[in-house]
């Protein structure tokens, strides 16, 4: 397969987080309430995107959620009472960066939840996210597919390298055994939680940079937006001394300056 050429990559990435700003602009003004899911295979590049996405983005506007393994308090809560927690207010975009779909995923494969519990979710979950709806949250869902040749390929290049390595995790390498596993348990999600309210979005990402800007420029276009005039910025003069005196440089202490300056 030719590789995205990388001037052209990096051009249309600037392009579309510009459009992500203006996005994000409107959501803010608008009072809209976005919720997008990611969810996909190990090693997908779901993570990339995200980045790509949250780079030019206001922390206070957009926020990624990735929640840790539930404690033992919420294992007893309503299962999706834990995300219902991280839900936006007007104004806001979250990204799950795994989400509830984890009890249609790790929870059926690896034997997390019990079969009863398994198919309440798979009852309750289109009911859940209608709901969602309803209440004026945008839900978007993005299942990342990878083949199983690109998936081995990005292990090994994660087992080799250092600053990599830590993505690997246990689970990662049981996800890895288990492959056919997984791929049933997605078939089934689809099957009853791929509702016309909220479908699920299928990102080829064999070609991680691909996948990058087809993801933004679909979620581009699933929320009508329009840019806003920015608002008037002047610099206002600096504030006269008025007498301060800045004290000794020698009475602070300084990172030590280990590299050299260019010029």
């Amino acid at each position: 397969m030719a590789k995205l050429n990388r001037r052209f990559y990096e051009r249309e990435l600037a392009q579309l987080q510009t459009e992500l700003v203006r996005l994000q602009e409107w959501v803010r003004d608008q009072g809209l309430k976005v919720v997008v899911v990611f969810e996909g295979r190990d090693a997908a590049g779901k993570g990339g995107v995200i980045k790509r996405i949250t780079e030019r983005l206001n922390p206070r506007v957009c926020r990624v959620v990735a929640l840790a393994v539930p404690t033992e308090r919420e294992k007893t809560q309503w299962y999706f009472q834990r995300y219902v927690a991280h839900l936006p207010a007007a104004g806001e975009i979250v990204l799950f960066d795994r989400s509830w779909y984890n009890r249609a995923g790790v929870d059926r494969v690896m034997g997390f939840c019990g079969e009863e519990e398994y198919q309440e979710f798979l009852r309750t979950c289109p009911e859940f996210e209608r709901m969602l709806v309803r209440s004026g949250i945008v839900l978007i869902k993005y299942w990342f597919s990878i083949s199983d040749e690109e998936q081995e390929r990005r292990f090994q290049q994660r087992i080799q390298d250092p600053a990599r390595r830590w993505k690997l995790s246990p689970m990662d390498l049981e996800s890895r055994h288990r492959w056919v596993d997984y791929s049933r348990a997605k078939d089934e999600m689809f099957a009853h939680t791929d509702i016309k309210q909220a479908p699920w979005w299928v990102v080829n990402a064999d070609d991680k940079k691909l996948a990058r800007l087809n993801c933004i420029r679909h979620l581009l276009s699933a929320i009508p937006y329009r840019k806003l005039p920015p608002a008037p910025l002047e610099l206002p003069e600096r504030q006269p001394d008025s007498g301060y005196v800045r004290p000794p440089v020698s009475d602070q202490t300084f990172v030590p300056d280990h590299y050299a300056s260019e010029d």
